[in-house]
């Protein structure tokens, strides 16, 4: 058997600690190493002619001024990549029926969005590429655009994209056989329709990739902003029929990614083609214009849902359809229907009941693609619940506190599933409730708001159970296809100095897993943390892995670690006993040095040993293993995802007059397993919060009638920003899993997963002396007003 994690009060035991980023003073001396800040030698700079067509044929493409402009190296169609790149279709195969067009790195003969990439300029430098844009003349013959997602399905549409028999990408049903007894059976039925607006990641760097074709040796080397080097190391090989040992991908300092940056992009794709049509390297970066025309978009969801309880307030059963807009085509290679799925699955997953029916259309329109972004699915899902049971609630004169308190499932009622087919291990819903009312003072904060009430001022309260996906097992992309790894790669290994080092294949992308690494294989192996060292984000240094994304950096990189450390510590004791003549299990590791375990006496330095194993191995006998090295792999097994759960409460004052909303204070219990660095969980979730929060309030791409975003800049997108953040109060509960010895799940996604519904709960709350309810996010003032009555 495995031995369990050692107690915080040994020497060298940092899981659970609280301890800094190694690279922190690094990226705040600027001394950050990103995609943009690369040159190399005989660089090019490539830029893209964007369609200002919603839908449009392209008719013709005059190219000859912009060949002759100063510094054009390169003028490139979609005809010109269609003959080097193979297309790709963002299909998986689990998803039965799913359907989408294949795609090309630049269209051929059709544009099916605002901002599409049409044609491919690579001069010397970005401003003499983007001069010769001017230069091309493109015709095209507009074609009618399908913008309203109701409209896309109906049976005499236009179609998203030619060739298209319709506009329906995918459709998905559960159904437990029981809904509409239970339903007849009810007390009380509450039904309402949620609209969830677009939003895009607005990470602090953009896209950028910098590909350096050496045909020389057939060798592609690509610098490239991305979570997935390994999954796109693949992709490279294949649609451009490059080995792919002669494939690599490097991903330095990431700025921030929730998502965007796992998807293949057009504009990315094509950028390897440019470097091989060149023989030279050519870096893309897209300013923030194009990012808000080519980066993935989320969201945008229409659900419709009714919930029935008995006369006691239990919850009998849920009755969902979402149909969501994902642009023309489903992206590659994780496709846009895996949001819209995880939507339906994760329907009233805190709660015990058993009868539940969900449709899902997943459905093409002519705008940006949408797909995976920070917490997939879960604010829809969450939001949706949690509207439901808070209408209950009201209803039945109960307290939304109580009702939660009847339904939630019980702590001890572990291991169970879903009735959408979700199996738990084990969560802490009640005793995340609990936490949460002592937290926020709940009791408190409901006399204060009745006493503001009776003066005029309008408080609301709001909270919001919720269920994280983490940790997926092979079962998720796998299983589909899909070549993206369930597993994480380490390789540890001592110096002759004695220092650690650890090359693994989760990446970092801003949110700590160096240090979560570097803290796990230094507990376990009983060194200084400052003496490990974790490299990340390399397909030729580090071992393969699925890197990073649904929170698996914790629970299944961190595995790989300590599964590696722990073996590379029986190497190391077991040559210590060689050398000193002893038993390897009278022998410790602490603080790097070799120890007698019962006493704790000094026997050899890690360094001493490691100098022996390097340069004076013929002074060991003959048949001694002096291996200082260790490679690992491990991939999830037991339960196909380890959930996480919690609950969140949020706090605003309403201006009834203006439809401003103050968010006076956000709450968020959570139980994310095992913590290890309860520093760095904080700042995941309070992070989270933040996006969360700004999907409620700020953040939306709009578009006009005619699929024309009108927002496309930070002119005139919201994001929030500090001033108008609350305070966030962040609570813990650890209920490892037993599928690890580390017993970490994921913290990435919670804070997002549940503050949005916090805080539309909150708002109705707010609402309620007024009669009035609001079911659409972002909340602006003017959509309050018109919830209010007031236009």
């Amino acid at each position: 058997m495995n031995a369990p994690l050692g107690a915080l009060d040994r020497p060298n035991s940092y899981i659970g600690r609280s301890v800094s980023r190694p690279n922190a003073k690094r990226l705040l001396a600027g001394r950050g190493r990103y995609v943009t800040d690369l040159a190399l030698p005989r660089m090019l700079h490539a830029a893209f002619l964007r369609s200002p067509y919603v839908h449009a044929r392209i008719v013709s493409i005059d190219t000859e001024a912009a060949r002759a402009m100063p510094g054009v190296r390169l003028v490139a169609t979609g005809a010109d990549l269609a003959a080097l790149c193979t297309p790709w279709t963002g299909t998986l195969d689990h998803f039965k029926g799913m359907k989408s067009a294949p795609q090309h790195p630049l269209p051929l003969d059709e544009v099916t969005w605002s901002g599409q990439a049409v044609v491919a300029v690579v001069a010397e430098s970005r401003a003499e590429a983007e001069d010769a844009l001017g230069a091309i003349e493109i015709a095209f013959e507009d074609l009618p655009a399908v913008a309203d997602l109701d409209a896309a399905l109906r049976p005499d549409a236009d179609r998203a994209a030619n060739g298209a028999e319709d506009n329906l990408c995918f459709r998905a049903r559960l159904d437990t056989g029981d809904v509409e007894d239970r339903f007849a059976a009810a007390a009380h039925v509450v039904e309402e329709e949620f609209r969830f607006g677009r939003h895009t990641a607005v990470t602090l760097e953009p896209r950028a990739i910098l590909a350096d074709w050496d045909a020389s040796e057939g060798k592609l080397t690509v610098h490239h902003a991305t979570q997935t080097p390994y999954q796109f190391q693949d992709l490279y090989s294949r649609h451009y029929g490059i080995p792919e040992a002669n494939v690599r991908v490097i991903a330095p300092d990431i700025g921030g990614s929730f998502g965007m940056k796992l998807h293949v992009y057009h504009e990315d794709m094509a950028v390897i083609g440019l470097s091989m049509l060149c023989a030279r390297p050519v870096k893309f970066v897209a300013d923030r214009l194009e990012s808000f025309v080519s980066d993935i978009h989320a969201r945008d969801h229409r659900v419709r849902a009714r919930m029935a309880v008995d006369a006691s307030g239990e919850i009998l059963a849920m009755d969902v359809d979402d149909a969501t807009a994902i642009g023309a085509f489903s992206t590659y290679p994780r496709t846009s229907a895996v949001e819209g799925n995880q939507v339906i699955r994760l329907m009233g997953a805190p709660y015990r009941f058993r009868s539940y029916r969900a449709e899902l259309s997943v459905v093409f329109q002519n705008k940006v693609q949408t797909s995976q972004y920070r917490a997939v699915g879960h604010p829809i899902a969450c939001a949706v619940t949690e509207r439901l049971v808070d209408m209950a609630a009201e209803r039945l004169g109960l307290d939304p506190a109580e009702i939660r308190a009847r339904n939630l499932i019980p702590d001890d009622a572990y291991p169970c599933d879903s009735p959408t087919g979700y199996k738990f291990e084990a969560l802490s819903h009640q005793e995340s409730l609990a936490r949460l009312k002592a937290l926020m003072d709940y009791d408190g904060l409901r006399a204060e708001q009745a006493t503001l009430r009776a003066r005029g001022v309008h408080r609301g309260i709001g909270i919001a159970s919720f269920v994280e996906i983490s940790n997926p097992s092979p079962a998720f992309y796998g299983i589909g296809g899909a070549r993206i790894s369930a597993q994480d790669g380490a390789v540890v290994s001592v110096t002759p100095s004695g220092e650690v080092r650890c090359a693994i294949s989760v990446t970092e992308q801003g949110q700590g897993t160096e240090t979560i690494v570097g803290q796990i294989v230094a507990d376990q192996l009983g060194v200084p943390r400052e003496r490990v060292r974790v490299t990340t984000g390399d397909t030729e240094t580090t071992p393969h892995g699925g890197a990073t994304w649904a929170c698996r950096g914790a629970g299944i990189g961190g595995e790989t670690a300590l599964q590696a450390a722990r073996r590379l510590r029986s190497n190391i004791l077991s040559l210590a006993g060689t050398i000193l003549q002893a038993k390897p299990a009278d022998l410790d590791l602490r603080d790097g040095i070799v120890v007698e375990a019962s006493s704790g006496s000094e026997r050899i330095a890690l360094s001493e040993l490691a100098r022996i194993a390097y340069f004076r191995s013929d002074t060991l006998p003959p048949d001694t293993s002096a291996q200082l090295t260790v490679a690992h792999h491990y991939a999830p097994q037991g339960y196909p995802f380890a959930f996480t759960n919690g609950i969140q409460g949020c706090h605003v004052e309403l201006d009834a007059e203006t439809g401003f909303v103050t968010i006076l204070k956000h709450w968020v219990v959570e139980d994310c397993g095992r913590i290890i660095n309860p520093l760095l969980v904080d700042e995941q979730i309070r992070g989270g919060v933040v996006q969360g929060l700004g999907a409620a309030f700020f953040e939306e791409c709009r578009y006009d009638e005619d699929g024309q975003l009108t927002n496309g800049s930070l002119a005139d997108y919201l994001v929030p920003m500090a001033c108008e953040m609350p305070d966030i109060v962040v609570g813990h509960i650890e209920t490892p899993t037993a599928d690890t010895v580390l017993g970490a799940k994921g913290c990435g996604e919670a804070g997002t997963a549940a503050s949005s519904a916090a805080a539309l709960n909150a708002v109705n709350d707010a609402m309620r002396p007024f009669g009035a309810s609001i079911a659409q996010l972002p909340m602006t003032p003017t959509r309050i007003l018109a919830a209010l009555g007031q236009f």
